[in-house]
C-alpha cells in the first residue's frame, strides 16, 4: 500500500510497496479519506522533537524511523476487530482520537490517556497513520461521523478537539473576559471552542494579517497587534481595568507566555497550549502578585472528540473556513509542508485527499 513516511528532517517520501497493517482483534481497520497537517507534522518535519529518534524506539510502538505520517485524520470503516469496543460498522465513517498510551501506568488507570507516561501519537510515533491507504486503531478511539458532517471536516475533530481540552482546562464561564495568545490553526480552533462557552470578551493577539482577519471572522471581540499595542495594557483597559480572567498561550513564545501571564487579573489564570521548542525564560513573580495561576493543556481525550463532534453536528461550531488549501498524497511535501512554511501568513488548515491518485 502507500504511505507518507518520515525518515527524518526535511525527508519524507510517498513509498508504495509499505504491508498492509493486520487488524488486531481490539481493532478498527480505516481507509482513510482526508488528512490534516498541523503544527506538530510541521515541528517534525523540521526537528525531530516530537517523532521517536532514528535509533530510538518509542516505549508503546517500539518504532523508529521511518514511521507514517498522518494524525489528523477520517475515514471509512473497513474491519472490525473480534474484540472491539462500541458499535462500530464496515461503511462506516469515523474520525480517530490519534492517542498511543501504555494503560499500565497511573495516568491511564485513572483514565487521563492523555497524560500516559509514556504518551504517544499515532502518524507521528509509530502505530501508522492517516497518510496511508490503510490504518488499524484501537477501537476506543474511533468515532463515528454524524451524517450531516462530511468526512473532509471530520479530518478537523482532532485539532478541535485539542481546543475543546484547553478551553475546558481554562474553565471559562459565561461572561468571563478571556485572552488568546495567537491565531494559528489551535489559536483559531481554540477562538471557536471558547466562544461556545458565551465568555462577555475574547481578545485575540496576533501578527499576521490573514490570520487577524479570521479571528475577527471566527467571532473575536477585539484583536492587538503586539507590533502596534501594548497587550497588558490594552488587555487590562477593555477588561474593567484588571485584564481578563482567562488568558490561552497557542503562540508559543516567549513575549506571548509573559504577556500572558502579566495581562490577567488577580486570581485570573493561564492554559499553556503551546509546543515549545526551547526554554523561555520567565519571572514567577508575574504569577505571585495578585496570585495567579498556570496550567497546561495536553492534547485530547475521548470526552472531547465526543463533545466537538456532538457540538459540529448540532451547527454549534463550523468548521470549513478553517480549510485553506487541498492537496494530493503526490504533493504533500510541495503544497503541504513546504507551503506552510512559505505561506505562513495565509495557510491555516491543509488538507490532503489520501484517495486521490
Amino acid at each position: 500500500m502507500r504511505a507518507l513516511r518520515y525518515y527524518g528532517p526535511y525527508d519524507v517520501r510517498l513509498e508504495h510497496n509499505i504491508p498492509e497493517p493486520e487488524c488486531l482483534p481490539h481493532q478498527i481497520k480505516i481507509k482513510p479519506s482526508w488528512c490534516g497537517i498541523c503544527g506538530s507534522d510541521l515541528h517534525a518535519y523540521m526537528s525531530p522533537t516530537s517523532v521517536p529518534f532514528k535509533d530510538t524506539p518509542h516505549p508503546v510502538t517500539g518504532e523508529t524511523w521511518p514511521v507514517t505520517l498522518g494524525h489528523e485524520f477520517s475515514g471509512d470503516v473497513v474491519e472490525v476487530g473480534s474484540q472491539a469496543v462500541g458499535s462500530l460498522r464496515v461503511g462506516d465513517r469515523v474520525t480517530v482520537q490519534p492517542t498511543l498510551c501504555c494503560d499500565r501506568c497511573v495516568p491511564c488507570r485513572d483514565g487521563s490517556v492523555n497524560l500516559c507516561t509514556s504518551f504517544g501519537v499515532i502518524g507521528l510515533m509509530g502505530g501508522g497513520g492517516g497518510l496511508s491507504d490503510f490504518v488499524t486503531v484501537d477501537s476506543r478511539f474511533a468515532f463515528k461521523l454524524p451524517d450531516n458532517v462530511p468526512s473532509d471536516l471530520g479530518a478537523l475533530v482532532e485539532p478541535f478537539a485539542v481546543a475543546w481540552h484547553a478551553a475546558t482546562q481554562a474553565d471559562i464561564a459565561a461572561h468571563d473576559d478571556v485572552v488568546i495568545m495567537g491565531a494559528g490553526p489551535i489559536g483559531l480552533a481554540t477562538l471557536k471552542c471558547v466562544k461556545v462557552r458565551q465568555p462577555r470578551s475574547i481578545i485575540v493577539v496576533e501578527i499576521s494579517p490573514e490570520r487577524k482577519r479570521l479571528a475577527q471572522l471566527f467571532g473575536a471581540t477585539v484583536i492587538l497587534d503586539p507590533r502596534e499595542d501594548d497587550v497588558v495594557l490594552r488587555c487590562k483597559e477593555l477588561c474593567d481595568g484588571v485584564g481578563p480572567k482567562i488568558a490561552i498561550d497557542c503562540a508559543g513564545v516567549a513575549s506571548s507566555i509573559q504577556s500572558a501571564c502579566r495581562a490577567i487579573r488577580p486570581g485570573g489564570r493561564v492554559v499553556n497550549v503551546a509546543l515549545w521548542e526551547d526554554a523561555v525564560p520567565f519571572h514567577f513573580n508575574d504569577l505571585l502578585h495578585g496570585e495567579k495561576t498556570i496550567t497546561s493543556s495536553m492534547s485530547c481525550n475521548q470526552q472531547d472528540f465526543e463533545n466537538v463532534i456532538k457540538a459540529m453536528g448540532e451547527g454549534l461550531i463550523s468548521v470549513e473556513n478553517m480549510i485553506t488549501r487541498k492537496t494530493d498524497m503526490t504533493r504533500v511535501v510541495e503544497d503541504g509542508f513546504e507551503a506552510l512554511l512559505r505561506e505562513k501568513e495565509k495557510q491555516v488548515k491543509i488538507l490532503v485527499d489520501v484517495r486521490r491518485p
